[in-house]
């Protein structure tokens, strides 16, 4: 509800921009108001503000509207020892199967909350709000990295080989990898420090590094190893993948590739092997479609811009040669300037 100074002082705002040259439904979206509503405060041809009348309105009572004392029944019926740990969802079926009816379930939820009795009933543990993701911005390689584990299969059932993965959130670049036969956090430190050295980054530098929750992420070895080389540590949310979407991503595209071993690999050496002929293709042959189909590589290296401008030139040239076959603009090569992880409801909607 607004105040009948603040109505004024908004109306004034808007008349001021109006006279100024500014079309009213832009000031009013400025503002943050509908026409509607400035309308329902000053009406047309009117001088005189509205006041609020909804503070001193009065609502009749429904017809229908339950009594003092049934409501009163209401209260004495759910704190009664068989009810009392239960929901009125719980409650309206539990009376019903003993031929009871004292009022509907939503009747009971609004007399409860009228009562300061709406609260967590039972030990179970309350519903707890859902924690917001961190959500990262990259605008240039470097800034942000994205790392996880994948397992490998062997050829022997049951036993695995575990890949580490370290890929540029703003490129899709596979900074550095390794597979190893167990999970540790010494190999991750490694992982990470050599990819440090691979990147020539100096301390001022580092990158945010994104992860999941696991043990070899939670490692002390590990955490000494980001705080030691001045990375700043950013995790997703328990038991939520989707947090790190981009690296499981990856992980899709490398198991459903058609060169993939769907029998695995025989041995360490195989694997290491293999992965590495795969990287090699993924960073420099592979078209990424999340990058406008550049290359990671060609990406890393500030090469997309020159690219994607000549293929704009083409399907421009192609346009000018046969205007007749394109109803509308041609496809749209522009560079992506940045790429967000876990974007807030604000980035989605810009």
């Amino acid at each position: 509800m607004t105040s009948i100074q603040q109505r004024t002082e908004i109306v004034t705002m808007i008349e001021s921009a109006v006279e100024a040259g500014a079309r009213r439904q832009a000031a009013c979206k400025q503002i943050g108001l509908s026409q509607r509503t400035l309308q329902r405060w000053k009406p047309k041809g009117g001088s005189n503000i509205v006041v609020d009348q909804r503070p001193t309105a009065k609502h009749p009572t429904p017809h229908n509207a339950l009594s003092e004392e049934e409501r009163g029944k209401v209260i004495e019926v759910c704190n009664q020892p068989e009810y009392a740990s239960l929901p009125p969802s719980q409650i309206v079926p539990k009376l019903a199967d003993k031929g009871i009816y004292i009022a509907s379930e939503s009747s009971m939820y609004r007399i409860l909350k009228k009562n300061n009795q709406l609260e967590h009933r039972g030990r179970s543990k309350k519903p707890q709000p859902k924690r917001v993701p961190t959500t990262h911005i990259a605008q240039a390689i470097n800034q942000v990295w994205m790392w996880d584990i994948s397992y490998l299969p062997s050829g022997t059932k049951g036993k695995f080989y575990y890949l580490y993965m370290v890929e540029d959130l703003y490129s899709r670049y596979g900074v550095n990898w390794e597979v190893h036969d167990c999970e540790s956090g010494d190999h991750a430190a490694d992982l990470i420090e050599c990819a440090c050295r691979r990147e020539k980054l100096l301390p001022m530098q580092r990158p945010v590094l994104h992860q999941d929750n696991g043990s070899v992420m939670k490692s002390y070895t590990f955490r000494a190893k980001l705080n030691e080389l001045g990375i700043g540590s950013s995790y997703s949310r328990p038991r939520v993948s989707d947090d790190n979407a981009y690296i499981e991503s990856f992980f899709r595209t490398l198991k459903y590739c058609p060169k993939w071993p769907s029998k695995g690999f025989a041995t360490l050496e195989e694997a290491r092997a293999w992965m590495d002929d795969f990287m090699r293709w993924y960073n420099t042959e592979h078209q990424h479609s999340g990058i406008q189909f550049i290359t990671p590589e060609q990406r890393h290296r500030g090469e997309d811009k020159a690219i994607l401008s000549k293929r704009t030139e083409v399907y421009a040239a192609a346009k000018e040669r046969h205007p007749e076959r394109w109803s509308k603009e041609t496809r749209d090569w522009s560079p992506i300037d940045s790429v967000e992880l876990n974007p807030d409801a604000q980035t989605r909607k810009n």
